[in-house]
Protein backbone atom coordinates (compact mmCIF):
# COMPACT_ATOMS: atom_id res chain seq x y z
CA UNK A 1 0.00 0.00 0.00
CA UNK A 2 1.11 3.63 -0.61
CA UNK A 3 1.19 5.35 2.78
CA UNK A 4 -0.23 8.60 3.16
CA UNK A 5 1.41 10.80 5.89
CA UNK A 6 -2.03 12.67 6.65
CA UNK A 7 -2.98 9.14 8.15
CA UNK A 8 1.00 8.49 9.52
CA UNK A 9 0.55 11.83 11.85
CA UNK A 10 -3.09 10.88 12.59
CA UNK A 11 -2.39 7.25 13.97
CA UNK A 12 1.24 8.73 15.57
CA UNK A 13 -0.40 11.66 17.32
CA UNK A 14 -3.18 10.86 18.90
CA UNK A 15 -1.61 7.75 20.35
CA UNK A 16 0.82 9.71 21.96
CA UNK A 17 -2.33 12.07 23.54
CA UNK A 18 -4.21 8.57 24.50
CA UNK A 19 -0.77 7.06 26.17
CA UNK A 20 -0.49 10.48 28.03
CA UNK A 21 -3.94 10.74 29.39
CA UNK A 22 -3.72 6.93 30.44
CA UNK A 23 -0.36 8.11 32.42
CA UNK A 24 -2.17 10.71 34.03
CA UNK A 25 -4.54 8.74 35.41
CA UNK A 26 -2.49 5.77 36.53
CA UNK A 27 -0.68 8.32 38.31
CA UNK A 28 -3.67 10.16 40.19
CA UNK A 29 -5.38 6.10 40.69
CA UNK A 30 -2.33 5.47 42.23
CA UNK A 31 -2.13 8.40 44.36
CA UNK A 32 -5.72 8.30 45.64
CA UNK A 33 -4.67 5.13 47.42
CA UNK A 34 -1.33 6.87 48.73
CA UNK A 35 1.03 4.32 46.78
CA UNK A 36 2.14 7.89 44.79
CA UNK A 37 2.65 11.01 46.20
CA UNK A 38 -0.55 13.41 45.59
CA UNK A 39 -0.18 16.11 42.78
CA UNK A 40 -1.42 19.85 42.61
CA UNK A 41 -4.39 20.27 40.35
CA UNK A 42 -2.13 22.04 37.86
CA UNK A 43 0.36 19.12 37.13
CA UNK A 44 -2.96 17.39 35.99
CA UNK A 45 -4.26 20.56 33.76
CA UNK A 46 -1.09 20.82 32.25
CA UNK A 47 -1.08 17.24 31.12
CA UNK A 48 -4.18 17.18 29.60
CA UNK A 49 -3.78 20.25 27.69
CA UNK A 50 -0.30 18.69 26.20
CA UNK A 51 -2.77 15.24 25.56
CA UNK A 52 -5.43 17.51 24.09
CA UNK A 53 -2.99 19.10 21.72
CA UNK A 54 -2.05 15.11 20.16
CA UNK A 55 -5.27 14.48 19.65
CA UNK A 56 -6.25 17.99 18.05
CA UNK A 57 -3.01 17.44 16.31
CA UNK A 58 -3.89 13.95 15.06
CA UNK A 59 -7.43 15.24 13.97
CA UNK A 60 -6.12 18.18 11.97
CA UNK A 61 -4.43 16.02 9.93
CA UNK A 62 -7.64 13.78 9.50
CA UNK A 63 -8.81 16.66 8.14
CA UNK A 64 -6.01 16.99 5.71
CA UNK A 65 -6.17 13.55 4.59
CA UNK A 66 -9.25 14.47 2.66
CA UNK A 67 -9.54 15.82 -0.89
CA UNK A 68 -12.10 18.28 0.24
CA UNK A 69 -11.53 19.58 4.12
CA UNK A 70 -14.68 21.14 4.32
CA UNK A 71 -16.79 18.16 4.07
CA UNK A 72 -14.81 17.29 7.53
CA UNK A 73 -17.78 20.01 8.68
CA UNK A 74 -20.87 19.81 6.67
CA UNK A 75 -20.82 16.08 6.12
CA UNK A 76 -18.89 14.59 9.42
CA UNK A 77 -22.22 12.73 10.49
CA UNK A 78 -22.27 10.78 7.77
CA UNK A 79 -19.54 9.21 8.64
CA UNK A 80 -20.89 7.82 11.89
CA UNK A 81 -24.22 6.44 10.33
CA UNK A 82 -22.60 3.16 9.72
CA UNK A 83 -21.06 2.56 12.97
CA UNK A 84 -22.83 -0.73 13.29
CA UNK A 85 -20.74 -2.56 10.80
CA UNK A 86 -17.65 0.07 10.14
CA UNK A 87 -14.91 0.60 12.35
CA UNK A 88 -14.08 3.42 10.61
CA UNK A 89 -17.31 5.26 11.57
CA UNK A 90 -16.67 3.32 15.02
CA UNK A 91 -13.65 5.25 14.90
CA UNK A 92 -15.08 8.65 14.16
CA UNK A 93 -17.30 8.23 17.37
CA UNK A 94 -14.98 7.58 20.00
CA UNK A 95 -11.86 10.25 18.67
CA UNK A 96 -14.34 13.26 19.62
CA UNK A 97 -15.69 11.31 22.68
CA UNK A 98 -11.99 10.80 24.01
CA UNK A 99 -11.19 14.95 23.25
CA UNK A 100 -14.16 15.29 25.30
CA UNK A 101 -13.50 13.82 27.99
CA UNK A 102 -10.03 14.39 28.32
CA UNK A 103 -11.11 18.41 27.99
CA UNK A 104 -13.57 18.09 31.17
CA UNK A 105 -10.96 15.69 32.61
CA UNK A 106 -8.85 18.88 32.75
CA UNK A 107 -11.59 21.40 33.55
CA UNK A 108 -12.77 19.79 36.74
CA UNK A 109 -8.85 19.66 37.79
CA UNK A 110 -8.51 23.57 37.02
CA UNK A 111 -11.67 24.75 38.60
CA UNK A 112 -11.44 22.65 41.51
CA UNK A 113 -14.60 20.73 40.63
CA UNK A 114 -13.62 17.14 42.13
CA UNK A 115 -16.64 16.01 44.28
CA UNK A 116 -16.61 13.70 46.85
CA UNK A 117 -19.39 11.26 45.35
CA UNK A 118 -18.90 8.83 48.37
CA UNK A 119 -18.92 10.93 51.35
CA UNK A 120 -15.40 9.44 52.14
CA UNK A 121 -11.69 11.36 52.35
CA UNK A 122 -10.17 8.25 52.35
CA UNK A 123 -10.01 7.90 48.34
CA UNK A 124 -8.99 11.38 46.65
CA UNK A 125 -10.41 12.97 43.94
CA UNK A 126 -13.38 11.13 43.36
CA UNK A 127 -15.03 12.61 40.49
CA UNK A 128 -12.07 13.28 37.97
CA UNK A 129 -11.53 9.40 39.25
CA UNK A 130 -14.77 8.51 37.85
CA UNK A 131 -14.08 10.50 34.66
CA UNK A 132 -10.89 9.42 34.30
CA UNK A 133 -12.00 5.84 34.72
CA UNK A 134 -14.65 6.86 31.74
CA UNK A 135 -11.88 8.30 29.37
CA UNK A 136 -9.88 5.02 29.94
CA UNK A 137 -12.53 2.80 28.42
CA UNK A 138 -12.63 5.88 25.47
CA UNK A 139 -9.45 5.58 25.01
CA UNK A 140 -8.63 2.10 24.59
CA UNK A 141 -12.23 1.85 22.62
CA UNK A 142 -10.61 4.27 20.22
CA UNK A 143 -7.31 2.27 20.32
CA UNK A 144 -9.56 -0.91 19.48
CA UNK A 145 -11.09 0.88 16.37
CA UNK A 146 -8.08 2.50 14.93
CA UNK A 147 -6.64 -1.08 15.06
CA UNK A 148 -9.38 -2.56 13.58
CA UNK A 149 -9.66 -0.35 10.75
CA UNK A 150 -6.79 -2.28 9.02
CA UNK A 151 -7.38 -5.82 10.85
CA UNK A 152 -10.37 -6.26 9.70
CA UNK A 153 -9.13 -5.81 6.11
CA UNK A 154 -8.87 -9.71 5.59
CA UNK A 155 -7.30 -9.80 1.99
CA UNK A 156 -4.24 -7.66 3.17
CA UNK A 157 -2.96 -10.71 5.22
CA UNK A 158 -0.22 -8.48 6.38
CA UNK A 159 -2.81 -6.27 8.56
CA UNK A 160 -5.30 -9.09 9.62
CA UNK A 161 -4.09 -10.38 12.91
CA UNK A 162 -4.81 -9.31 16.54
CA UNK A 163 -1.17 -8.17 16.76
CA UNK A 164 -2.36 -4.92 14.60
CA UNK A 165 -4.79 -4.29 17.37
CA UNK A 166 -2.25 -4.83 20.02
CA UNK A 167 0.59 -2.91 18.50
CA UNK A 168 -1.76 0.15 17.99
CA UNK A 169 -2.35 0.19 21.70
CA UNK A 170 1.15 -0.72 23.12
CA UNK A 171 2.54 1.60 20.86
CA UNK A 172 0.24 4.66 21.78
CA UNK A 173 0.80 3.38 25.45
CA UNK A 174 4.64 3.64 25.07
CA UNK A 175 5.26 7.16 23.65
CA UNK A 176 2.68 8.59 25.92
CA UNK A 177 4.08 7.40 29.20
CA UNK A 178 7.99 8.14 28.05
CA UNK A 179 5.96 11.44 27.07
CA UNK A 180 5.01 11.57 30.55
CA UNK A 181 8.39 10.80 32.09
CA UNK A 182 9.89 13.89 30.34
CA UNK A 183 6.88 16.43 31.15
CA UNK A 184 7.76 14.83 35.26
CA UNK A 185 10.68 15.68 35.24
CA UNK A 186 9.58 19.41 34.79
CA UNK A 187 6.57 19.65 36.61
CA UNK A 188 6.89 16.56 39.36
CA UNK A 189 10.59 14.97 39.91
CA UNK A 190 9.45 12.47 42.22
CA UNK A 191 7.02 10.49 39.41
CA UNK A 192 10.12 10.45 37.47
CA UNK A 193 11.10 6.87 38.08
CA UNK A 194 7.70 5.79 37.96
CA UNK A 195 7.04 7.27 34.42
CA UNK A 196 9.98 5.97 33.29
CA UNK A 197 9.83 2.49 34.81
CA UNK A 198 6.20 1.53 32.98
CA UNK A 199 7.36 3.48 29.37
CA UNK A 200 10.66 0.91 29.57
CA UNK A 201 7.56 -1.60 30.41
CA UNK A 202 5.72 -1.12 28.02
CA UNK A 203 8.49 -0.16 25.31
CA UNK A 204 9.36 -4.18 25.77
CA UNK A 205 5.96 -5.47 25.32
CA UNK A 206 5.86 -3.46 21.99
CA UNK A 207 8.99 -4.63 21.13
CA UNK A 208 7.73 -8.29 21.37
CA UNK A 209 4.18 -8.02 19.59
CA UNK A 210 5.64 -6.02 16.88
CA UNK A 211 8.76 -8.17 16.29
CA UNK A 212 6.20 -11.38 16.59
CA UNK A 213 4.11 -9.33 13.59
CA UNK A 214 7.18 -9.03 11.76
CA UNK A 215 8.13 -12.60 11.99
CA UNK A 216 4.43 -13.10 10.96
CA UNK A 217 4.46 -11.31 8.33
CA UNK A 218 7.63 -12.73 6.99
CA UNK A 219 6.37 -16.47 6.67
CA UNK A 220 3.03 -15.42 5.32
CA UNK A 221 1.36 -17.60 2.06
CA UNK A 222 -0.50 -15.99 -0.05
CA UNK A 223 -3.78 -16.55 -0.70
CA UNK A 224 -4.11 -14.82 -4.14
CA UNK A 225 -1.86 -15.76 -7.15
CA UNK A 226 -1.79 -14.93 -10.87
CA UNK A 227 -2.97 -18.12 -11.16
CA UNK A 228 -6.30 -16.83 -8.73
CA UNK A 229 -6.14 -13.68 -10.43
CA UNK A 230 -7.05 -14.40 -13.76
CA UNK A 231 -8.83 -17.45 -13.65
CA UNK A 232 -5.98 -19.84 -15.50
CA UNK A 233 -4.88 -22.84 -13.42
CA UNK A 234 -1.51 -23.34 -15.48
CA UNK A 235 1.51 -23.66 -13.49
CA UNK A 236 3.67 -21.59 -15.61
CA UNK A 237 2.29 -17.97 -15.79
CA UNK A 238 4.40 -14.51 -16.55
CA UNK A 239 3.08 -11.52 -16.70
CA UNK A 240 5.60 -9.49 -19.40
CA UNK A 241 3.52 -6.09 -18.63
CA UNK A 242 1.17 -4.50 -16.57
CA UNK A 243 -1.42 -3.83 -19.93
CA UNK A 244 -1.36 0.01 -20.09
CA UNK A 245 2.47 2.74 -21.14
CA UNK A 246 1.85 4.89 -17.82
CA UNK A 247 0.87 4.97 -14.50
CA UNK A 248 -2.53 5.50 -12.96
CA UNK A 249 -4.60 5.23 -9.35
CA UNK A 250 -3.98 1.68 -8.66
CA UNK A 251 -0.32 1.84 -9.27
CA UNK A 252 0.00 5.02 -7.14
CA UNK A 253 -2.36 4.17 -3.94
CA UNK A 254 -1.85 0.63 -3.78
CA UNK A 255 2.05 0.52 -3.87
CA UNK A 256 4.96 2.52 -2.50
CA UNK A 257 6.66 2.75 -4.83
CA UNK A 258 10.40 2.74 -2.72
CA UNK A 259 13.33 0.19 -3.62
CA UNK A 260 13.70 -2.88 -1.71
CA UNK A 261 16.72 -1.97 -0.05
CA UNK A 262 15.01 1.43 0.87
CA UNK A 263 12.65 -0.48 2.13
CA UNK A 264 14.62 -2.49 4.58
CA UNK A 265 16.09 0.43 5.73
CA UNK A 266 12.99 1.45 7.16
CA UNK A 267 12.38 -1.57 8.74
CA UNK A 268 15.53 -1.02 10.84
CA UNK A 269 15.68 2.47 10.98
CA UNK A 270 12.16 2.04 13.24
CA UNK A 271 13.41 -0.74 15.19
CA UNK A 272 16.40 0.79 16.57
CA UNK A 273 14.56 4.35 17.22
CA UNK A 274 11.46 2.79 18.58
CA UNK A 275 13.16 0.22 20.73
CA UNK A 276 16.55 -0.09 22.08
CA UNK A 277 17.18 3.70 22.27
CA UNK A 278 14.79 4.98 23.75
CA UNK A 279 14.44 2.09 26.38
CA UNK A 280 18.51 3.16 27.01
CA UNK A 281 17.63 6.90 27.59
CA UNK A 282 14.78 6.17 29.72
CA UNK A 283 16.93 4.01 32.17
CA UNK A 284 19.91 6.72 31.66
CA UNK A 285 17.23 9.82 32.20
CA UNK A 286 15.20 8.07 35.38
CA UNK A 287 17.80 10.10 37.61
CA UNK A 288 15.68 12.91 36.26
CA UNK A 289 17.65 14.36 33.11
CA UNK A 290 15.58 16.26 31.55
CA UNK A 291 17.25 15.99 28.20
CA UNK A 292 18.08 12.34 28.39
CA UNK A 293 14.19 11.60 28.79
CA UNK A 294 13.02 14.77 26.09
CA UNK A 295 15.44 12.83 23.72
CA UNK A 296 13.83 9.77 24.54
CA UNK A 297 10.28 11.11 23.63
CA UNK A 298 11.33 12.58 20.32
CA UNK A 299 13.24 9.66 19.24
CA UNK A 300 10.69 7.54 19.78
CA UNK A 301 8.45 9.04 18.18
CA UNK A 302 10.49 10.15 15.30
CA UNK A 303 11.16 6.00 15.34
CA UNK A 304 7.07 5.45 15.16
CA UNK A 305 6.72 7.61 11.71
CA UNK A 306 8.83 5.14 10.40
CA UNK A 307 7.15 2.29 11.76
CA UNK A 308 4.18 3.57 10.74
CA UNK A 309 5.39 4.28 7.04
CA UNK A 310 6.46 0.94 7.17
CA UNK A 311 3.16 -0.90 8.57
CA UNK A 312 0.95 0.91 5.70
CA UNK A 313 3.62 -0.33 3.25
CA UNK A 314 4.41 -3.34 4.22
CA UNK A 315 0.67 -4.36 2.95
CA UNK A 316 0.80 -5.93 0.12
CA UNK A 317 -2.61 -5.81 -2.07
CA UNK A 318 -4.19 -8.08 -4.62
CA UNK A 319 -4.42 -5.83 -6.96
CA UNK A 320 -0.75 -5.43 -7.20
CA UNK A 321 -0.92 -9.08 -9.00
CA UNK A 322 -1.97 -7.15 -11.93
CA UNK A 323 0.39 -4.17 -11.65
CA UNK A 324 3.81 -6.39 -10.69
CA UNK A 325 5.76 -5.71 -13.98
CA UNK A 326 6.37 -2.02 -15.16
Amino acid sequence: MHPTFAVIFLTTLIGVGQGLFLALFTEQSYSAINLLPAQESSFYVTGSVIAMAFLVGGLIAAIGHLGKPIYMITRAWRGVTQWRTSWLSRELIALPLVMGLVFLYGVIHYFGWDANLLGTEEVKGQLTLVLGTIGSFAVFALFIATGMIYASIKFLQEWATPLTVFNYILLGGASGFTLAAAYSAWAAPELVGFYAGWAMIITFAALITRAASLIRNARIKYKSTIQTAIGVRHTKVQQKAMGMMGGSFNTREYFHGATAAFFKSVKWIFLVLVFPVPLLLLWAGMDGSKALLVLAFVTQYVGLLFERWFFFAQANHPQNLYYQTV
